[in-house]
């Protein structure tokens, strides 16, 4: 198991553990009666349903933190050998490193600018390895399927998933939106004011909200893979200067 999987598994341990609080609670309610404890408070419809809308940030968060960590993972990696030149990185990696190191997506002044391109200048002409350098991630606030993909494809790969994950991540759920989209579609609407916690979490129940993040952790399962598949064959180097696979022997 990767390390990306690791962090992936802890985060939604999390979501895991919230959702079966909402799904005691939600017994609790038909059970008639709904109150915390013998003689705790009760349980009131409003609070279950802001309980409720409450999932779709946690997995909102899942997602962004998973991209986040999947496009950390392949920019450390590009940088753990020294003798990999920024020429060595595919024309996608060598473009997001140029965009970092020379601030091409920054605002600047001319005299900045100047400074940035002498900076890279002066790197390349000193044949330096490939300085550290983050992704530029971009789609905060929308990470759904497509976004993902695009992401995927800017740094030079075509990232696929099985067609049962993909069907059943593209599938309607709610305002004629498949699961990821809905995610976004709520975050959003929450985070802007557009939408209550208490009108979001209103259809929800217990079981519902758990098949959505079953979904939306099958998708992320088979992103990981792929980015993991990604590093492990070294497709961010261009092919002439990839390590030789390593045979194991039985």
């Amino acid at each position: 198991m990767s390390d990306l999987s690791d962090r992936f598994d802890e985060r939604f341990g999390e979501i895991t553990a919230y959702l079966e609080l909402i799904d005691g609670i939600e017994k609790l309610v038909q059970s008639g009666v709904p109150r915390l404890g013998e003689n705790g408070p009760p349980v009131t419809a409003p609070q279950q349903r802001i309980l409720n809308s409450s999932v779709y940030l946690q997995l909102y968060n899942l997602v962004e933190a998973t991209i986040t960590n999947c496009l950390d993972a392949v920019s450390k990696v590009a940088m753990r050998r020294a003798e990999w030149a920024p020429g060595d990185l595919t024309a996608e990696l060598r473009r997001e490193w140029v965009r970092y190191i020379a601030r091409t997506n920054l605002p600047a002044g001319p005299d900045k600018r100047l400074e940035d391109a002498i900076g890279l200048c002066d790197h390349l002409v000193a044949a330096l390895p490939i300085a550290e350098f983050d992704i530029e991630k971009g789609g905060g606030g929308n990470w759904d399927d497509n976004a993902i993909k695009k992401i995927a494809s800017r740094i030079g790969f075509d990232l696929r998933v099985s067609r049962a994950v993909e069907r059943e991540v593209k599938r309607k759920v709610r305002n004629d939106l498949g699961s990821l989209a809905l995610i976004v579609d709520l975050r959003n609407a929450l985070a802007h004011g557009r939408l209550s916690f208490v009108d979001c979490g209103q259809d929800d129940s217990a079981a519902e909200l758990r098949k959505l993040a079953g979904r939306v952790a099958a998708y992320l399962r088979e992103v990981i893979a792929a980015f993991d598949l990604f590093i492990k064959e070294h497709r961010y180097i261009v092919p002439a200067r990839r390590p030789a696979p390593v045979e194991v022997v039985a």
